[in-house]
Parts: structure tokens; sequence; C-alpha cells
């Protein structure tokens, strides 16, 4: 395999396999298993490949990609060969998304007929399973019943994989899509993705249709949910069509101006609706049921880990008797078709390895990317600040805070607005109270001024306390 051109490396790319990113630890290759969809061995090999081939960290995108750091011109094409020979990786030509769409992390049942919006809830919250609170050891929570409104993974209306699969078949046929495209499909369950930015958003309303969302809160519908994937190739199609005329300037649907949105909707045929209900914010960690059996879902902090850990949680999966996993955009795993005996004992592995299984967990509620020294660019050493603020922060985090920790101003971990928004500075933070890293700060400070004033009484814990400054958590 020849190696790759200066243009294919140049920052800004959105990293496939076979297209790198250029870091400060070496490259950064991005993952794109086929449907998104893994198995406990493949995670093993692929933490063996990153051992093998990079530096042994591992990363999950916010839009639930797997990442390798640390690979190198020497390593990567045997690399990107291994991939593709043992299907780890779907790649296509083109400039377009190598994934176009996202969706929950859970199976729907079997029928997806649960209950999902304004559906019948269950009160009351399970007892804790035999792993004991601590905070090396965190409480792992039983999960909620099938058809629990919130709490549960039973009330899914619609078979969001299935259309997803059909709308990135869709994808690689229109010409002009950026890569950094996004399509979220929410069979309007209890793990809301509501609090993902995107181009456009498919939500199910009911069994038989859904709302499409656009990045102006404009909602289009209702549509049969059989005829959502023409209707969104028709917006995408159309997207574009204006973007060929004007990549400069429109590189998102959010980009067009509202004269050619609104163009591109009459041209649809379809019409406003009113947005579907809201929900509780989703459950990000812990156990759960489905109709396919009970389910983990796990986080690794900050979306990164070491091979080592990761392999070692293969391992549990495969005993635990898991059949697959998927990846969550809350940077976890979500490990599926487990026996009910099998769900706690991985948990319990997992806790004990330093990963996320409580719901509750603050390290759920801030968004950090790479930071020093693994980017270039950056000013500050995100990674371990967030940890740090993870814990100042608790109280804030529990109550809806959310905090984004970025080491420049380029927004990688998190494209939009948090209650607090820390932009790296060389020695210190830009203090942005309820945006996101573009917007004006109310001050620049070091690490140790900003976890002082977090404390309860102090300034920033009062600003993030009051209304309007509270992060969807996600």
């Amino acid at each position: 395999m020849n190696a790759l051109s200066p243009e294919a490396l140049r920052r800004g790319w959105c990293p496939s396999a076979l297209k790198p990113m250029e870091t400060g630890d070496g490259w950064l290759v991005r993952l794109h298993p086929p449907r998104a969809v893994l198995t406990p061995a493949q995670l093993i090999r692929i933490a063996g490949l990153a051992r093998k081939y990079g530096n042994g960290l591992v990363e999950i995108s916010a839009r639930a990609n797997l990442q390798l750091r640390g690979v190198s011109l020497a390593t990567h094409p045997e690399l990107v060969a291994t991939l593709l020979a043992e299907r780890l990786v779907e790649e296509h030509d083109g400039d377009g998304p190598q994934r176009l769409t996202l969706v929950a992390p859970l199976p729907p049942p079997a029928d997806c007929g649960g209950e999902g919006r304004g559906g019948r809830q269950r009160q009351g919250r399970q007892a804790e399973t035999g792993v004991e609170p601590s905070s090396a050891r965190p409480s792992i929570p039983n999960p909620s019943p099938p058809q629990a409104g919130g709490r549960g993974q039973g009330g899914a209306l619609i078979d969001a994989p299935s259309l997803a699969d059909a709308i990135e078949r869709a994808g690689r046929l229109i010409p002009g899509l950026p890569a950094k495209a996004l399509v979220i499909i929410d069979d309007g369950g209890p793990l809301s993705l509501d609090g993902f930015a995107c181009d456009l958003r498919v939500v199910a309303v009911d069994r038989e249709t859904v709302a499409i969302g656009l990045p102006d809160e404009r909602w289009l519908g209702p549509v049969a949910t059989a005829r959502a994937l023409e209707r969104v190739a028709e917006l995408l199609s159309a997207f574009a069509a204006h973007r060929r005329r004007d990549p400069d300037t429109i590189r998102r649907l959010r980009d067009l101006p509202p004269t050619l949105l609104d163009e591109m909707i009459g041209a649809t045929g379809l019409t406003p609706t009113t947005p579907p209900a809201a929900r509780p914010a989703p459950r990000r960690a812990g156990r759960f049921v489905t109709a396919h059996g009970h389910a983990a879902l796990i986080g690794l902090p900050f979306g990164r880990s070491d091979a080592g850990t990761l392999h070692r949680l293969g391992e549990a999966a495969l005993r635990a008797g898991a059949s697959t996993l998927r990846l969550s955009p809350w940077r976890g795993l979500a490990f599926s078709g487990l026996q009910p005996a099998a769900a706690g004992p991985l948990l319990a592995v997992a806790a004990e390895l330093g990963l996320i299984v409580d719901p509750d967990d603050p390290r759920l509620s801030i968004e950090a990317c790479a930071g020093k020294p693994a980017c270039l660019r950056a000013n500050s050493n995100a990674m371990a600040d967030a940890a740090a603020l993870a814990e100042a922060a608790a109280p804030l985090l529990a109550a809806g805070a959310s905090i984004h920790v970025s080491a420049c101003v380029k927004s990688c971990a998190h494209t939009g607005a948090s209650g607090l928004t820390l932009v790296g500075r060389e020695g210190g933070y830009d203090v942005i109270v309820a945006g996101t890293t573009r917007d004006k700060p109310i001050a620049t400070l070091d690490l140790p001024a900003i976890l002082a004033r977090l404390r309860p009484g102090q300034e920033l814990f009062t600003r993030l306390s009051g209304r309007g400054t509270m992060g969807p958590g996600q």
C-alpha cells in the first residue's frame, strides 16, 4: 500500500481507516464497523491491533465511532489490510460521510411496539445490585422493566437500525454530501437522542409515522414510516445540490439561507408539524432489558480507554454470553443478548476496570477532547482537567449541568452549547457560560481558580445553578 499524500493527511479531514488524521501522538485512525455492530471477540481483536499498530489508546467519538491513536506511516498499511480482511471496518470511496446516521445503541424490541412517547410509565426505581457502592466501585442499578417509559429500553416505536441502513445506502448515491453530514434516527423510545446536533432528525411519533426535524428547530410531517427513507433522501439531495454550487459557504444544512431552506422544503411537499413530545433525559449507563434479553451499557471515561482494559472487558463480555455490541454516542459500549444473571457480573468487571456503569456518574456529563500531548493544537491537558472538574462539580452535574472542556477553539469533542464551556489557552481557560467555544468568555482563569469558583456559593456554581444555564447532561 502506498503512503498517503499530504493532502490525505491534512487537518480537517473526517478521518477514517483509509484516511488517518495527523495528531500530536501519531495518526488517528477512525473505524466504521459494518452496520456499527461488533462482537466481543472483535472488540478483543481491535484492542490487540491498537497495541500492535498504535500506542494502545482507543477512543469512542460523539458519533459512536472507534478511534485508534498513535498509528504511524510504517504501521498504517498493515493495520488497514488487517481491518479490511477481517471485515472490522466498512469503507467506501468518495468524499461523503463514511457513516451518515446515528441510532440508539440498544436494539429495539422484536415488534417495535413499546409504549414510547407519551406511553404508560411504571413508578419507582429498582433496587441496587450486589456491587457495593464506593468511589472505586460505583453502584449498578437494576434495569427497569421492558415497558418502563423513561428508564428502560422497551419503548422503541420503529426499527431505527434498519431505517438507518437504508439511509446509509441512499446517502452514498448522493454526490456533494459533506463528510460530517449526520442524520439521527430516533426510535421514539427511552434512549432519546435529543441532545445531539445533526443535519436532519427523524423521530418516531408512533408506530406508523415519524417527524423530520431541521437545524432551525422546524419540524416537518407527519411522514409515514414507510416513506421516511424517500423523504430523507429528497432533503439530502436538495441540500447536496445547493452545497455543490457554494461549497465554501454551505458546509452543513444549518448554513443554508432561509430562502433556500424554504425552497428545499417546498420542493418535497412536506408541511410543518408540531415538535414531538419531549422525553426525559436518557439513562446513559447501567443495565437494561430488551426483547432480546438483558443489556449492559458501559461508558469510557471521557471516551477513552487503553487496549488492555478493553481486552479484559471483551473477555468478560464473552463469559457473559453477549451476542453483539454497539458503540454508544455517550462514548461507551452497549452489550446485548445477555442472560439476566450475566449482566451484573459484566457490569461489576467494568466497574473494577474504572469504566462507567452508574447512570449518575458525573463523568457522563463532561465532554473533553484529547488535549495535550495527543493533539498538536491543544493548549491544555483537557482529559486530566476534565477528571478534576468531574469531582469538583459533581453536585452541579448531578442536577443536570453539562461541562465541555476543549483544549482549543476547534471544539472537536462537542459542537453545541454547554452549561460551562472551557476553551484552552496557555496557562488556563477561557470561561464561557451557556455557550459554545466561539462565544464570548466571561473570564480567563487557570484550573485552580475555576475549581474554586465551582464550590457552593461561588460565582460559577451560582451561574450554573441558575435557570437557563443547565445543559442537557448529554
